[in-house]
């Protein structure tokens, strides 16, 4: 019996627009009962054939599609959409020096739950979803036929796997293992990444072009980088010419493998200094004190893991931003970022504008920032796009 989803009256519009996500709700009928992660039919009601996806029966998101086309889901058909994706992250998209680079990027590269990044020499690859976790080994093994490198490293230790009804995978796919610290080189800076156990797959690099940015807005400022991590803004200032650049993160690891992150770009000891402690604690004690900064990053983790917590994660996002304003000088620039794909554009606009006026600090919006390039956006669905942020300044 043919594996068939078949959905309810009306409920077809979304995919029509080419979504890929079909939550329980909209679901009449199941046939053939599918294993998780299979491949199904998806039909209206009326039985009319909507596509391709992998079948997920402990998600809310029942249905992710893989092809809104009638086209077998097989070794083929990964190898092209990888193809696609690398097609899209050439010069001059992405700088030919650049080693540190996203190469899918899940739904927006039509591979729903398979990210992969290329570190140096390594890949890492995370499978989040039940038909990406189907798939795994069909897609590692293409990978390694169509992308030179010394081996490809699972990073698959997300909390939503639970929603999956999915275990936590870590470890070797292929090849040689990589060092404890993989180094990468970014628009003329040098970054060490731990592959391994580090944050997302190691290294934010959906922020790449911001951190760029920075750099070119720092020359002889005294920066502040808060949630600096290892260090990817902070490298971006002191390489740019900021006088002075304050690392600010609870994480000791973290301010350590920034250090190193440091030396490897050849910056002495004076233009900098590492603080490990709470980032609302530290900035109030900076408040008390009358310090201030020329130029301020917050690129905090995410405050906004679901609706439900929209409220609480705008009042942390407001209270941050309000502080960092008192922290200006005259002429400061904050770059401000939320990475909650609940948190939307023009109501994080709305925050930072309601920070302002408690700060009682005149801002104004120099540019809207986002994700890189190599973290594209398709058309049909906008939740691909979870990094925001603003570039203001005090005046």
């Amino acid at each position: 019996m043919a594996k068939q989803v078949i959905l309810k009256q009306g409920r077809e519009r979304s995919v029509i627009r080419k979504h890929p996500w079909i939550f329980t709700g909209a679901i009449q009928k199941v046939t053939g009962s599918p294993e998780r992660g299979e491949t199904v039919d998806l039909l209206t009601a009326g039985g009319q054939f909507l596509g391709r996806g992998a079948w997920s029966p402990q998600s809310q998101m029942s249905v992710r599609m893989w092809s809104f086309a009638d086209e077998l889901i097989d070794a083929e058909f990964f190898s092209k959409k990888i193809l696609e994706a690398l097609s899209l992250r050439k010069p001059p998209v992405i700088s030919s020096a650049t080693t540190g680079v996203r190469l899918i990027h899940s739904e927006s590269d039509g591979l729903p739950g398979v990210t992969v990044d290329r570190y140096g020499d390594w890949l890492v690859c995370q499978f989040s979803t039940a038909g990406a976790a189907y798939w795994k080994k069909t897609i590692a093994t293409t990978l390694q036929t169509i992308i030179p490198c010394k081996g490809i490293f699972e990073r698959s230790d997300l909390s939503v796997l639970k929603k999956e009804g999915l275990g936590e995978s870590v470890g070797m796919l292929w090849g040689e293992e990589p060092p404890e610290v993989v180094e990468i080189f970014e628009d003329g800076r040098k970054y060490g990444v731990n592959i391994r156990g580090g944050h997302k797959t190691g290294f934010y690099l959906d922020q790449r072009d911001n951190r760029s940015l920075v750099g070119t807005c720092s020359k002889d400022r005294e920066v502040l980088d808060c949630f600096s991590y290892t260090g990817g803004f902070g490298v971006a200032a002191l390489t740019g010419g900021a006088r002075k650049v304050t690392m600010l993160d609870s994480s000791g690891p973290a301010l350590a493998q920034a250090e190193l992150n440091i030396g490897l770009n050849g910056i002495p000891a004076e233009n900098y200094s590492l603080l490990e402690a709470d980032v609302f604690q530290a900035l109030r004690k900076f408040r008390v004190e009358n310090q201030r900064f020329d130029l301020i990053i917050l690129d905090p983790p995410k405050f906004v893991e679901s609706r439900n917590q929209i409220d609480k994660g705008a009042r942390a996002y407001k209270d941050i931003n309000m502080i960092a304003m008192q922290l200006l000088n005259p002429g400061g620039l904050l770059f401000t970022f939320s990475c909650s794909g609940h948190m939307e554009d023009l109501l994080f606009q709305k925050i930072v504008a309601d920070a302002a006026l408690d700060a009682e600090r005149e801002m104004k919006i120099l540019r809207w920032l986002s994700q890189a390039p190599d973290h594209p956006l398709i058309t049909g669905f906008p939740e691909g796009k979870y990094l925001k942020g603003l570039m203001a300044i005090a005046t």
